[in-house]
């Protein structure tokens, strides 16, 4: 019995990554056989049937339950198609983006931290897809520029009930959270959603702080494990930064995340969370260590016994490979793309093979 898995191809660099990825999830490497249900997201086909091809993929994702995406270049210009992201989650019905920074083994990280701290963020709304506008001379020391910006309570209720599921079963923390005391309304409503989640999750260890002060205590805390909840906007910032501080973007998943109504997760997306690097296309260097843990991640979130096996198999491949020595040049290695993948591949069906035999 086979299972199938809707891939979102994309753009120059990503691509490449993704299919590194997929090289990954063969049979012969994860002892089961996926299909693979693919859609074509490059920028020239997404303006070829103007996003057409972008609903339909999210709709896939819905029907199947789980999608890996390449990076997609976002145009810049007004009234081009724009990013996907934002129609993939909105189809999706995706209320969260789970990204987490860990530990690169050998790689040096800031300041010393070595928990994993893990970015539970909404999925839309907020800051994005805001209502823009401006008024007054154009120039003028009188223009005013406005927004609006908006979020609910199901995707607040959603991002704190997941925070504190994720954080059980990691036994983290749950950190931080927005400025209500600035905005008691709006992001007053988050906080609200968050306190009613601690209560339904005694388990959980809770410690709420404003926003700036949960950036400035990220930089000293270094051996507890964190989830931190946030707003679309700030977990934008938050991801980014706390990856890096971990010594590297490429070194983590992102995972897209629908929940239901009764808390259960009915459908996911995996990508990567950098973009398409168009200075590496190519050239066979860019680190596809991301899209491979990508597709970890995604195996992780399916029922099959077999697939969760294979999944714990390549995020242990992925890391063993990497504090041996086998590095792309962004984390001071000479290995090419394919050579890391390489490895990866021969580690996995290694590590399969040996747990099979003890049974």
């Amino acid at each position: 019995m086979s299972r199938t898995i809707v891939i979102l191809d994309g753009d120059q660099t990503g691509q490449e990554l993704l299919d590194e990825a997929l090289r990954v999830l063969q049979p012969d490497v994860i002892r089961y056989p996926l299909e693979f249900k693919r859609f074509d997201l490059t920028l020239e086909n997404r303006r070829a049937t103007k996003n057409g091809v972008v609903y339909e993929a999210g709709r896939a994702i819905r029907e199947f339950r789980v999608g890996l995406k390449a990076a997609t270049i976002t145009p810049e210009k007004a009234g081009d198609v724009g990013s996907p992201n934002a129609i993939l989650r909105e189809v999706m019905d995706a209320e969260i983006i789970l990204r987490t920074g860990r530990r690169i083994p050998g790689v040096r990280p800031v300041g010393g931290i070595y928990a994993p701290i893990s970015i539970v963020r909404m999925a839309r709304d907020d800051a994005y897809g805001a209502r823009e506008w401006r008024e007054g001379e154009g120039g003028s020391m009188g223009e005013m520029a406005f927004r609006t910006e908006k979020i609910s309570r199901w995707v607040c209720r959603a991002v704190s009930e997941f925070a504190f599921q994720h954080a059980r079963e990691n036994g983290a923390k749950v950190f931080g959270g927005p400025k209500y005391t600035v905005s008691p309304v709006y992001e007053g409503m988050f906080k609200e959603e968050m306190d009613a989640a601690a209560a339904r999750h005694r388990e959980v260890r809770y410690d709420p702080q404003l926003i700036d002060a949960t950036m400035a205590l990220l930089i000293t805390t270094s051996g507890e494990p964190l989830v931190i909840p946030s707003l679309n906007r700030d977990g934008d910032l938050l991801s980014d930064m706390v990856l890096q501080m971990f010594g590297s973007i490429a070194g983590s998943e992102s995972m897209v995340i629908s929940l239901n109504q009764d808390g259960i997760i009915d459908c996911v997306m995996a990508e990567a969370p950098h973009g398409t690097a168009p200075s590496l296309f190519g050239k066979n260097v860019a680190n596809p260590m991301a899209m491979i843990l990508a597709a970890a991640g995604l195996l992780g979130y399916m029922d099959e016994r077999e697939l969760k096996t294979a999944s714990r198999a390549i995020y242990e491949a992925t890391l063993e490979t990497v504090y041996d020595g086998i590095r792309t040049a962004d984390l001071a290695g000479t290995a090419h793309t394919d050579q890391f993948t390489d490895e990866v591949i021969r580690r996995v069906k290694s590590k399969l093979e040996v747990w099979a035999a003890l049974g």
